[in-house]
């Protein structure tokens, strides 16, 4: 049984034992996802693994690297029908861990790999859900939807309004020269 706890991982032990977490969490626990799914089917699972790894670069130096994995099922809102809509969602992410969020923000943006700064308290829940927020689709939809909403606006005031009022424009038909007698003199 591992020792890691997920809330709280020193990633340099994680990676350098080679240590692995698997496990499935429910949405419930993932405040920010569930947000997203209003609620909805809260007790569907995260299925989520975390692999450590160590290895050393060319100059000797140890580095630290987590490989992700993450799998659920959100309950969205089609952005047609305004119906739920079950959207898979899948995360396969490798991250290399530096020595200090400096260090991380500089090769971040001049590497290809996501890079973050070790910790001995690492939220690897945190990550998990981070990584499938960034999955969500801008504008969820069904591949074909069932049904359209049905939209009325009704304005009280407006159906109340005094239906003889004039058209502003009406005064203007008078002004209009008679078409029936007046020609171009061709």
């Amino acid at each position: 049984m591992s020792t890691h706890h997920p809330r709280h991982i020193d990633v340099a032990a994680f990676a350098g034992a080679g240590a692995v977490l698997e496990r499935d969490d429910a949405q419930a626990g993932f405040e920010r996802l569930l947000t997203e799914t209003g609620g909805r089917n809260a007790e569907r699972a995260v299925h989520w693994r975390a692999e450590g790894e160590r290895e050393q670069d060319a100059s000797g130096h140890a580095r630290h690297w987590l490989h992700l994995r993450a799998q659920t099922v959100l309950s969205l809102t089609c952005q047609r029908c305004l119906e739920p809509v079950d959207m898979p969602l899948t995360v396969e992410r490798s991250f290399r861990f530096v020595a200090t969020e400096a260090q991380a923000e500089i090769e971040d943006e001049e590497s290809e790999e996501d890079v973050l700064a070790v910790s001995r308290e690492f939220d690897l829940l945190a990550l998990v859900e981070d990584e499938l927020l960034m999955e969500l689709p801008l504008a969820p939809t069904h591949a074909t939807c069932s049904s359209r909403p049905a939209f009325s606006v009704s304005d009280a005031d407006f159906d109340a309004a005094e239906p003889d009022k004039p058209h502003p424009f009406a005064a203007l038909a008078g002004l209009q020269p008679d078409k029936g007698g007046q020609g171009t003199g061709d």
